[in-house]
């Protein structure tokens, strides 16, 4: 929390808002080449809505590229995107029909830049759903039109684009109309209106066409001029998530975006978690008249009184009007990363202005995409739809998912800060077993601030490796190279472990997979605290490394201690070859149960000739420049 700024410190986050905030956004979404930007950019144009000599750059960019006039490189302002054809990231537009002001966010179609769409349209009123009408509904057009439903938009305008490769016969259209409305319908889904159009031509975007006689209704225009705005939302109980506090000229502002409802002068407020109450002394506006009110879309600064210091992601609300308090979640999960998702994963949960450590305590259901019908499940495959619920180390405020507002659409972050899945909130999760009962803690210290004090990153380093081809030896040694340079290091060693914390395992192969996993969890807790973990394990199968990965994230480096049999049977110092001969040792790794090799490991130590001491530089090498101290 800032204490003391600049005045440009403070005007600028307000600045930045206050041309959009009474504006509607919509949303623009659909297949990749089904039009999206090419609609967007005729759109702007047939509107007068473009900058003085953006056509003439359109016109310049398109003749070097051999094209007739590319609406799209209006909004592919990255070169990847004009080199591709595809958007990659969320662009914003303001845009202006009459007296009315729009945001349009063009969000990407492509696949891998899903997680840009969660972000560009997590605050639309309103979307435009682009489906050619030659190829139909695709792949992303069932994606995007459950992440519509997940995000919380029911007003839905169908873009039925590039009718003109249909010669605009009604029957066609109508065709293609009665599968997307299918489609949707199977998601509870009710389009508000479907326009056949040509986007390249701007046939029944700005102008009704006359190639499509037979259709009476709305142009695209005419439909976004009818998007309902926010005025429900102002009629709401207020829900002010705190952006930031600012002092200025002896003043404490406290700076936000209202979600819903309306604040004035004189309400009472209670302040976020604490439960203190203040005073609405002023609402602050910079470069817009000053009113003693301010409305759901407004960015605005307060002051209190009596001088209370909220936190950044605190929410201000009305003592009559509380909203849900409870550290065990039901959401619904749209899930980004391109692993599965599995029960006890940890992240932090964005809602608004503030982050909450949570973890998976369940996962409820999924949904099939093939039938969009939902089903049990121990995991939730890549970019699929689930219900789950997330346990926090402390209650959390929130309102339930709505759609149509900002309530409860929260995101998840993983440690990289990266977001791995849409996670609206839908309410309090029962409560029922002891192990419902578990609430784990996420930690006050940050991977960031770990980092700084201690010089280097975190990392967990798996050897693995036949029985006697030295992973132990060489983690050791290892050990000492890295302490020596002043690297917070441990090493996990598997029979350290067999003599402790997996005491009571055997050697089955359920026995050996839990044997794994155990490990797994505790380098991942040492990782949290900034250390860089060496483990020695033979941890034969690929799927239990695979596991380890699962557990551990980013930060986990497969290292294949590639020593061979009969080198590793030469060295047998503990008799335990020898004895798996006899069939005195059941299940041993490379006699009487099988090892799996890593196919592509982060490093390969050729492990049959040279020192214990060369392969443990070797090694040291590698985590140097891992941990950003090489």
């Amino acid at each position: 929390m800032s204490e003391t700024l600049t005045a440009t410190t403070v005007i600028d986050p307000i600045d930045r808002d206050v041309a959009l905030e009474a504006a509607t956004p919509i949303v623009i979404v659909g297949h990749v080449d089904h039009g999206k930007s090419t609609l967007i950019g005729r759109l702007l144009y047939d509107t007068d809505n473009l900058e003085d000599g953006k056509v003439a750059q359109i016109i310049e960019s398109s003749k070097k590229r051999g094209l007739a006039i590319e609406w799209s490189f209006l909004l592919d302002s990255l070169q990847i995107e004009r080199d591709q054809g595809v958007t990659v990231d969320s662009t914003r537009l303001p845009f202006r029909l009459g007296d009315r002001q729009f945001v349009i966010v063009d969000a990407p179609g492509h696949r891998q830049f899903l997680r840009n769409m969660i972000t560009g349209a997590a605050d639309a009123d309103a979307a435009v759903l682009v489906v050619d009408a030659n190829e139909g509904a695709q792949e992303q057009t069932r994606r995007h039109a459950m992440l519509l439903r997940l995000i919380g938009i029911r007003h839905i305008i169908v873009l039925l684009n590039k009718v003109d490769l249909l010669d605009f016969d009604e029957q066609r259209v109508a065709a293609v109309r009665r599968s997307v409305t299918d489609l949707l319908g199977q998601l509870g889904l009710e389009p508000a209106l479907f326009v056949p159009a040509s986007a390249r031509d701007g046939d029944n975007i700005a102008s009704r066409s006359d190639r499509s006689p037979w259709y009476t209704g709305p142009i695209l225009t005419e439909a976004l001029a009818a998007v309902p705005g926010a005025d429900s939302r102002a009629g709401l109980p207020l829900r002010l998530p705190v952006q930031d506090v600012y002092r200025f000229d002896d003043k404490r502002y406290v700076a936000g975006r209202i979600e819903r409802g309306e604040i004035r002068v004189g309400d009472s407020l209670t302040i976020g978690a604490q439960g203190s109450v203040a005073r609405v002394a002023s609402i602050e506006r910079w470069q817009a008249p000053q009113r003693d009110f301010a409305l759901a879309g407004e960015s605005v600064a307060i002051t209190l009184e009596p001088d209370v210091i909220p936190d950044r992601g605190d929410l201000l609300f009305p003592p009559s009007s509380k909203p849900l308090k409870t550290a065990r979640i039901r959401a619904r999960l749209f899930w980004l990363r391109q692993e599965p998702l599995r029960v006890g994963e940890s992240f932090r949960l964005r809602l608004a202005t503030a982050e909450h450590q949570v973890t998976v305590a369940s996962i409820d259901s999924v949904v099939r995409l093939d039938d969009l019908t939902e089903q049990a499940a121990s995991e939730v495959p890549p970019e699929g739809f689930a219900e789950i619920t997330l346990a926090a180390a402390e209650a959390i405020q929130f309102d339930p998912f709505t759609p149509g507002t900002a309530d409860g659409r929260g995101v998840l972050v993983d440690r990289n800060q990266r977001i791995v899945g849409g996670a609206p909130l839908l309410g309090p999760a029962e409560v029922s077993g002891e192990h419902n009962a578990i609430h784990p803690s996420g930690g006050a210290v940050d991977a960031a601030q770990r980092r700084r004090v201690k010089g280097h990153g975190a990392r967990v380093v798996w050897l693995t490796g036949l029985s006697g081809a030295g992973k132990s030896t060489i983690a050791r040694h290892a050990e000492q190279l890295l302490f020596s340079q002043g690297v917070d290091v441990s090493v996990l060693d598997g029979d350290t472990l067999r003599m402790g914390l997996c005491s009571d395992l055997g050697f089955s192969e359920a026995d050996r997979h839990e044997n794994v996993r155990r490990a797994a969890e505790v380098a991942r807790i040492l990782a949290e605290t900034g250390q860089v973990v060496v483990v020695a394990l033979i941890s034969p199968l690929a799927a239990d490394r695979a596991l380890a990965r699962r557990i551990i994230g980013d930060s986990f480096d497969e290292v294949f201690v590639d020593t061979s049999l009969s080198v590793c049977e030469g060295r047998d110092s503990k008799g335990l070859y020898a004895a798996a001969r006899e069939g005195k040792i059941a299940n041993f790794t490379g006699v009487s149960a099988p090892y799996e090799a890593p196919e592509k490991p982060e490093l390969r130590i050729a492990a049959d000739a040279g020192s214990a001491e060369t392969h443990a530089r070797e090694l040291t090498e590698f985590v140097l420049g891992k941990i950003g101290r090489g």
